[in-house]
């Protein structure tokens, strides 16, 4: 949610070697760095001082209902903020013209709790400026569970950026969401699988909710879930090999009911989503909705490698919406 310092950060590229890249450049390596090291400490000073408001301004689209989320839930528990370090980043930065501008972080972030630091963890982060007057953004994070593919560059050293609509990958990247939702709202029997990896994210993801529901149905409730997308802007870089690096952003929302939404006694509301409730006061007696907010980092392949899928290979989801009546 929030970063502490940077360590080890790459100096800024010199001045004279901004003026020798590409004039489609509309975002300098050094321009990144310079928001990167701005970013880590407007969010660590809004997490010493437990200021949501402040939090909330250096973040937005998927990042901004993860925080507002975690900022609520922690001032109800009076629980400090988490504050972040970082190891060495690499800046994958797409050679692009125009807005919205953007660009991508890799490094290992560890939690610094009480004096101590947590093991790292491989963290991609999302930086966009939608457009020249506003300020730039930390728009979305996933914590990685497999290695980042090498990102191709061209000779200046920036990221090669792919289109929504690229033919040349397994998936079209404006499809790659629904794909995965698919697997995760049925399972390894949807035709969706053919083409998805299973993994935590997504075989996991319908099993971990197939045994909610179980255990619901046991209780005499009704439980179902649906990931869904979202209507935050995508982003994808070129691998090496040819695929795509895609970042999106989608809704995991579950419901928890009485059968036909009779009204019965109280349906508990999970721990985490109390905080959310508009009113603290709202009781279940019908029904508990429960919303997550992801960002999921996936390996679209190239269309033409034998027998690839679709392979999730990071995300960050936290609660940030609740509804009980």
């Amino acid at each position: 949610m929030t970063l502490l310092t940077i360590q080890g950060c790459a100096p800024a590229t010199p001045a004279d070697a901004d003026a020798i890249t590409h004039p489609r450049h509309s975002v300098t390596l050094s321009t990144a760095q310079a928001v990167y090291r701005s970013y880590l400490g407007a969010s660590d000073a809004a997490a010493a001082a437990g200021h949501a408001g402040q939090g909330l301004a250096a973040v937005s689209a998927a990042q901004w209902a993860q925080v507002k989320g975690q900022y609520t839930t922690l001032a109800t528990a009076g629980t400090p903020v988490p504050r972040y370090r970082y190891s060495q980043p690499a800046f994958y930065v797409p050679a692009l013209a125009g807005t919205p501008r953007w660009f991508v972080v890799a490094a290992s972030r560890s939690t610094f709790t009480h004096g101590q630091l947590s093991a790292p963890v491989p963290t991609l982060l999302l930086f966009t400026q939608v457009n020249n007057i506003v300020p730039w953004t930390l728009s979305g994070s996933a914590v990685l569970d497999q290695p980042l593919p090498a990102i191709a560059r061209d000779s200046d050293g920036y990221a090669v950026d792919v289109t929504t609509t690229d033919p040349s990958l397994l998936l079209r990247p404006d499809v790659v969401g629904a794909t995965h939702a698919a697997v995760v709202d049925q399972g390894p029997a949807s035709p969706a699988a053919a083409v998805v990896a299973a993994g935590p994210r997504t075989t996991g993801f319908f099993a971990a909710q197939s045994a909610q529901a179980a255990a619901e149905q046991a209780k005499g409730l009704r439980y179902s879930w649906l990931l869904q997308g979202s209507a935050f802007r995508q982003f994808e870089l070129r691998l090496a090999d040819g695929g795509a690096l895609v970042l999106y952003t989608m809704y995991l929302n579950t419901t928890d009911e009485h059968p036909n939404l009779v009204a019965g006694a109280p349906i508990p509301v999970p721990a985490a989503f109390s905080p959310l409730l508009a009113v603290p006061t709202e009781t279940g007696y019908h029904a508990v909705y429960a919303n997550w907010t992801y960002e999921f980092a996936a390996i679209d392949p190239p269309a033409a490698a034998s027998h690839a899928k679709l392979r999730v290979i990071g995300a960050q989801g936290a609660p940030a919406y609740g509804h009980a009546y």
